[in-house]
């Protein structure tokens, strides 16, 4: 499964939203980063703010990120992490992003 990841950086009040198959595992590795080139090395350190299951499929969890940072919202990041846990909310987010990027080469929009 894919999911979709946001962390916080409290040292410049920034979000960064990410896709991996483990969320923890990114965080753990967006905090070791010491490439100063890299943009999570600039804002360590980083606290996981919510993550939630988009798709088993990582095309899926690639739209729902796009489909985020394109709102270049942080009211929007904070919607979604204040309602994460709610499943009908994450699935209209999850099925809009999806849908809005367009059916994959099949002509159905998957989802699990």
């Amino acid at each position: 499964m894919y999911f979709i990841y946001i962390l916080h950086s409290s040292k410049a009040n920034k979000f960064y939203i990410g896709y991996s198959p483990n969320p923890f595992k990114r965080l753990k590795e967006h905090n070791a980063y010491t490439d100063k080139a890299k943009f999570t090395a600039k804002y360590q350190p980083w606290v996981l703010k919510c993550s939630f299951v988009v798709s088993e499929h990582i095309s899926d969890a690639l739209k729902v990120e796009r489909f985020i940072k394109k709102q270049k919202s942080k009211v929007f990041i904070e919607k979604l992490i204040k309602n994460h846990l709610d499943k009908n909310f994450i699935d209209s987010i999850i099925t809009k992003a999806i849908a809005k990027s367009g059916p994959d080469s099949s002509g159905l929009i998957r989802r699990s």
